[in-house]
């Protein structure tokens, strides 16, 4: 049997490295810091450039007196979220009361171009839409 653990061994080394592995707190330590905010019918920046494969600490701080979210549903759905945070995003969106802030720790998903908004009752059309470029 002593004979199969250097084998054991080379499969979870294997195996770990190929499954996708949240990076380690260190990583999380080194995030960038992007702050946006929500405001009646904006968000500031509206358009949000990221770079494919880095850690970021998103700061969401809603400046109104009335809740707002931030909905990005293909956006969150590829980009890696950390796991105590994975919580804070219910059906793609991060949703903000007035005053309020949230952060959510992610990695950038692929490259390419992600519509968001704000779901609440006419927010979107009064313009509080922008969007994240991943390059």
């Amino acid at each position: 049997m002593s004979h199969l653990r250097p084998f054991a061994a080379l499969v979870a080394l294997i195996f770990m490295s190929s499954a996708g592995a949240q990076p380690g707190s260190d990583a999380w330590a080194n995030a960038r810091s992007l702050t946006l905010q929500l405001s009646s019918f904006k968000f500031e920046p509206s358009d949000i450039r990221l770079e494919h494969g880095v850690p970021y600490d998103l700061h969401f701080v809603n400046t109104s007196s009335h809740g707002h979210d931030f909905a990005g549903k293909e956006f969150f759905a590829q980009a890696q979220i950390r796991p105590e945070d994975r919580a804070k995003i219910n059906k793609g969106r991060v949703e903000v009361g007035g005053g309020e802030s949230v952060d959510v720790h992610l990695i950038a998903p692929s490259p390419g171009s992600y519509k968001v908004r704000c779901t609440h009752f006419m927010h979107s059309a009064f313009g509080m839409t922008g969007r994240i470029v991943v390059q």
